[in-house]
């Protein structure tokens, strides 16, 4: 017998199926071998290769060598078939979706105890992924173990030395080597392998479903019966009980002893949500899933999940590929989100994985948002998706009032600071009737740049092609994109003047002057600064609810999701920001976050108040915002996307191109253009191709970056014509660049 495996790796050569021969032991069983992971010789290589058994036949044209040794299996047909289908739409190799189905931090290693000892030692990447595996391809890193170990630390993010020891078939000295070469750093850190210790939530009973909840669920519950794929769209304004409905579908897919998936999509919402539904079923059931946790916590929930314990899955994108069995059916809370699509390969879209894995089981898919992403209701109005509406807050208490400031007056009366009067004023107003507030500023550190007013030089990360960002707990000037640290500068390095001013505002700025204009109030952070450590969002959020903290400052973390009855003032300091990005979504993006930050207030007894900030007070996203109308924005922006031909109307296919070497990697942007050209002229292809250009952020991490732009409908020729170039692209014969594809990307900034 045969096994066809596919070998893991990120080598474009290598996505492909390889024929070794199945050991006389398993020659009865084969068929079963499928999804095992394996150790088999490949090449000339000294050390044995990972790969995936994909497939069983009888014979091979080839002669082949033996598989040298069966692991665990993880896999199956339908994970295999998913895979396969990832690869060939984000344009990536078969390996590398298969990895994303696998237990966390699982290496060749078998895995035959779970980790036991607790250690306060994580081990963090210093370098990025490219720079890592150009030094894995010029043989700079020549040891096994330490490239292992790197790639661990790619695939999972930062991790326990001990889990390192275990998973990755490491040790400290070889964890030690890379500390001392620059490649990771130690950081000590407790840490807790149960996510849920400490956890003591009274259980609580489900509520009664008014009018429109009930007959979402009534619809949606009709579904589940049929057994047939199905999806929905949740409209619902904030506070309107979307979760409520969930809880009580997911009550009867237990019921029929089925599991379900919910997705949420931060970090920081995970902690509130996972509670009311430990208060609803119990610890025993539950099962949760993201990157603060670490990766020993991360295995033995996905364990938990396998051997069938957990029936419901809570996490982030990738609790998507949790090993779930007797799926029910898939919930995706704030669909609208841009963390649902991943930004390193796989490039995947969770939504789109998702619809996948709901039709393959025929269960319901059901997405839930107060401001759904354009693309979602498109569909939902091209009756592509039931479109379920609910146009009340589930405790019938109002929506708040929205007030806009313009900050333009606010300067002409002298006015300079960040607060503007009438927001001063309600904040006022709040503290003395003991309520509480949100401050919202999408933009952390003290000063977004820092400029020589003598000359007009401005402080620039060396490493990318932006401004760096004072932060004046630490005293440095830090870029958000690679992470380096400067001094601060009290003279011009170009013009030696010491006319050095600091402009801009960030949210540690905002914390300062809050706390001088209001110094008997009681504040607290969060932003990414502040959420660093394990379960910090948690903390602080839990701070803010039950210390009755009066103000909270944050950045698009405190936006989404979160229950506060006490909270009945919000505040935009600076509505402008996402406006004036260079993303055909500018205008949704604004209007979701306005939106969404005015839903935090207001969700008890006490009628919300919301101020919005801005120097565009006439833009129709925040004049829709103001009167909370989706339909009014939805109809005004659906008509200039078809106009422009941007998505719903077409897809948008990114190719990027990064290097060291400046010129090499506009040659080869060029070159990958002239061969889409000439292809598209001879073919007739219908797409709608522009020539290459630098990215809008032209240099990041050291490396200079160039794109192309491609508006198309998405098909099987624009993929094969895709996969063609991506092949062209070998024989350039490219020293140092790399080229990444993206479909839809969220971020037309970073790629």
């Amino acid at each position: 017998m045969i096994a066809e495996v596919i070998i893991q790796s990120n080598v474009k050569n290598l996505n492909r199926v390889f024929d070794y021969k199945v050991p006389a032991e398993y020659e009865d069983n084969a068929i079963e071998l499928i999804g095992a992971r394996v150790l088999v010789p490949f090449g000339r290589m000294k050390s044995l290769e990972e790969g995936f058994v994909v497939n069983i036949k009888e014979h091979t044209e080839y002669e082949v060598k033996e598989i040298a040794k069966v692991e665990e299996k993880y896999l199956n047909k339908e994970k295999i078939d998913l895979a396969r289908w990832m690869a060939k739409r984000y344009f990536c190799n078969v390996s590398e979706c298969l990895k994303l189905m696998l237990p966390p931090g699982t290496t060749s290693k078998v895995i035959q105890n779970r980790v036991k000892e607790k250690s306060i030692n994580f081990v963090s990447l210093i370098k990025d992924e490219d720079e890592i595996e150009f030094d894995i391809e010029i043989k700079k890193l020549k040891s096994e173990k330490q490239i292992r170990t790197l790639r661990f630390l790619l695939e999972n993010g930062d991790a326990l030395v001990s889990d390192i020891e275990i998973f990755a078939d490491s040790s400290r000295a070889v964890v030690n080597t890379l500390c001392k070469n620059g490649y990771v750093e130690i950081i000590p850190k407790k840490i807790e392998r149960n996510p849920f210790e400490g956890k003591n939530i009274e259980r609580t009973e489900k509520l009664k479903l008014n009018k429109e909840q009930q007959e979402a669920y009534d619809t949606i519950a009709d579904s589940m019966a049929d057994m047939l794929f199905s999806e929905f769209l949740i409209f619902g304004v904030t506070g309107s009980g979307k979760t409520e409905i969930y809880l009580q579908l997911i009550e009867k897919t237990l019921k029929e002893n089925k599991s379900s998936i919910l997705l949420v999509p931060e970090i920081s919402l995970t902690p509130q949500t996972v509670n009311r539904f430990i208060a609803r079923f119990g610890k025993e059931k539950i099962a949760v899933l993201h990157s603060k946790l670490s990766v020993g916590e991360r295995y033995d929930e996905w364990n938990k999940i396998k051997d069938g314990k957990a029936k419901i899955v809570i996490g982030a994108r990738s609790a998507i590929f949790a090993p779930v069995s007797d799926l029910g059916i898939v919930i995706i809370d704030e669909e609208h989100d841009s963390s649902y699509k991943s930004e390193m390969t796989p490039r995947y879209d969770a939504k789109e994985i998702a619809r996948y894995i709901a039709r393959d089981n025929n269960i319901p898919l059901v997405l839930g948002s107060a401001t759904p992403d354009l693309d979602t209701y498109y569909r939902a109005k091209n009756e592509e998706i039931t479109l379920l509406k609910l146009n009340k807050r589930a405790n019938e208490s109002d929506l708040p009032e929205i007030e806009i400031i313009d900050l333009r007056e606010e300067l002409a009366k002298g006015n300079k600071s960040m607060i503007s009067t009438r927001l001063y004023e309600e904040i006022e107003k709040n503290l003395k009737n003991k309520k509480q507030t949100i401050l919202y500023l999408n933009r952390r550190g003290y000063s977004t740049f820092i400029m020589c007013r003598n000359c007009g030089y401005t402080a620039k990360c060396k490493n990318c092609d932006i401004n760096l960002t004072y932060h004046s707990n630490t005293n440095k000037l830090k870029c958000h994109y690679c992470g380096r640290e400067e001094n601060v500068l009290t003279v011009c390095p170009e013009c030696g003047s010491k006319q050095i001013r600091y402009f801009g505002t960030g949210t540690q700025k905002l914390e300062y002057e809050i706390k001088k204009l209001f110094p008997e109030a009681s504040t607290i952070r969060m932003d990414v600064d502040t959420v660093s450590k394990k379960n910090s969002h948690e903390q602080i959020l839990e701070k803010f609810k039950n210390e009755n903290i009066d103000i909270l400052i944050g950045t698009q973390m405190v936006v989404k999701g979160h229950h506060f009855p006490n909270v009945t003032l919000v505040g935009v300091i600076a509505a402008d920001g996402s406006l004036n990005i260079d993303d055909f979504r500018a205008n949704e993006k604004t209007f979701q976050i306005l939106t969404q930050v005015a839903g935090r207030a207001g969700r008890g007894e006490d009628k919300g108040r919301v101020i919005i900030q801005t120097y565009n007070p006439d833009n129709f996203s925040i004049e829709c915002a103001k009167k909370q109308d989706y339909e009014l924005f939805y109809n005004t922006e659906i008509g200039m996307r078809k106009q422009l031909k941007y998505p719903p109307f077409c897809d948008i296919i990114l190719i990027g191109f990064s290097s060291e070497n400046e010129k090499e990697v506009e040659k080869i942007a060029n070159q990958i253009h002239l061969y889409l050209k000439n292809r598209v002229i001879k073919e007739n292809i219908g797409i709608i191709l522009y020539k290459a250009i630098p990215s809008p952020i032209d240099k990041i991490k050291n490396k200079y970056r160039w794109r192309i732009l491609i508006k198309c409908k998405f098909s099987d020729d624009i993929i094969n014509l895709l996969n063609d170039t991506l092949e062209h692209f070998k024989t350039l014969k490219a020293k140092q660049t790399r080229v990444t594809i993206d479909l839809n990307p969220n971020n037309m900034m970073t790629l």
